[in-house]
């Protein structure tokens, strides 16, 4: 039996360096609407749903790779949540919600998701 250690084998959406930034974006975004008023349609449910979109269109995206206009879309499409999930973060700003660090650093991933999706959506 061989003991060579393998490399990990990843699927497709986990070698994008702008899936990792989406999860660690979903991160600050549960913090952020744990304090949001969260029930269908409310503002914390749309951060929710916003940056989960975000990471399932990258997915989406990455299995798409011989269908280039759908990756285009998945991509452009998760490129929208991410400008959606600043705008409520401009929201939280402005009702005080989230600490001023948890905001900033949301705001840091959302400009270089937005920045990888667009070259993304253009490549593909």
């Amino acid at each position: 039996m061989d003991n060579t250690p393998q490399t990990e084998t990843r699927l497709a959406h986990e070698r994008l360096d702008a899936y990792t930034v989406a999860i660690e974006f979903i991160e600050v975004a549960h913090l952020v609407s744990q304090r949001l008023p969260r029930t269908k349609g409310q503002i914390g449910d749309q951060l929710t749903r916003a940056s989960e979109g975000i990471v399932l269109r990258i997915a989406e995206g990455a299995g798409a790779e011989w269908r280039s206009a759908d990756q285009k879309r998945y991509f452009r499409s998760a490129r929208g949540s991410a400008m959606e999930c600043a705008a409520v973060l401009d929201i939280c700003r402005t009702r005080g919600v989230g600490s001023p660090e948890q905001l900033q650093h949301g705001r840091q991933l959302l400009i270089r998701l937005v920045q990888m999706l667009t070259r993304l959506a253009k490549a593909g």
